[in-house]
């Protein structure tokens, strides 16, 4: 699902280049795309998510061909950034996650400033759906982290616990907020958020999300798909916008509180 999508064109590496604050029609190398993202002080909750103009997550199923080369460092640097990547169980499986690496110039970056080479991934799932041969889990380099609900299956909890730690964040379903403060209790206080809609919902309506980073593909993917957030209603959250880079026609969003 990486051909480029009809009526978008071939996938090019246009250079990122910031139109708010400042514009600046210089290209921004790795090092500046870095600090373009970086974090307040104290425990923060980013998520990042890619859509179509009219509002898509996904086209035939899939968030790949609403991507390209810009989006993807984007993407890449925020894991750098981040202590965490949290991902809700269904978009681990339908994206069909891989264990959680970066390369040797990200990791490279994080060790000049004390961070250990790779985040941890933090997976949240009520039923436990999962399945621990998956590379997510049976490859990573960091012992992921599940959670779950006290209430989840004891078969499969035994069975996650092989290969990552599974926490009880709950009794009958999963507090997110108390999801956080066990990750801030393990020193993983900046949290990469990847979705899916569902989990993205639910941060939202308990108010947890701090930042949203949003590639805004162009490209109209018309009727059927869901949006970058799902679940029952919940109040408005307010943020401001932040940043605004480009990258040839895809646009680059950070709103924040």
């Amino acid at each position: 699902m990486t051909e480029p999508v009809a009526g978008r064109g071939p996938a090019t590496a246009a250079p990122i280049v910031r139109l708010w604050p400042g514009p600046d029609a210089a290209p921004l190398g790795d090092d500046a795309l870095a600090d373009a993202y970086a974090e307040p002080a104290g425990p923060h909750l980013r998520v990042n998510f890619v859509s179509s103009l009219d509002g898509a997550v996904e086209v035939g199923g899939y968030s790949a061909p609403l991507s390209g080369p810009a989006d993807k460092r984007v993407f890449g640097t925020l894991r750098m950034r981040g202590d965490a990547l949290l991902v809700g169980a269904g978009t681990l499986r339908a994206e069909a996650y891989r264990a959680l690496r970066l390369d040797a110039r990200r990791r490279a970056w994080r060790e000049a400033r004390g961070r250990p080479p790779y985040p941890t991934l933090v997976v949240v799932s009520r039923a436990l759906d999962l399945d621990p041969g998956q590379a997510a889990f049976a490859d990573a380099p960091v012992r992921p982290l599940v959670l779950t609900c006290a209430a989840a299956p004891p078969d499969r909890q035994a069975a996650l616990a092989a290969v990552a730690d599974v926490l009880h964040c709950g009794e009958r379903d999963v507090d997110l907020a108390a999801g956080l403060a066990a990750l801030r209790g393990r020193g993983l206080g900046r949290v990469l958020c990847e979705g899916g809609p569902r989990l993205f919902g639910a941060l939202t309506a308990a108010d947890l999300v701090d930042e949203l980073c949003l590639s805004v593909a162009p490209l109209l993917a018309g009727p059927g798909a869901g949006r970058i957030t799902a679940g029952p209603p919940a109040a408005p959250r307010g943020l401001r916008l932040r940043q605004v880079l480009a990258a040839g026609d895809l646009l680059l969003l950070r709103h924040g509180r």
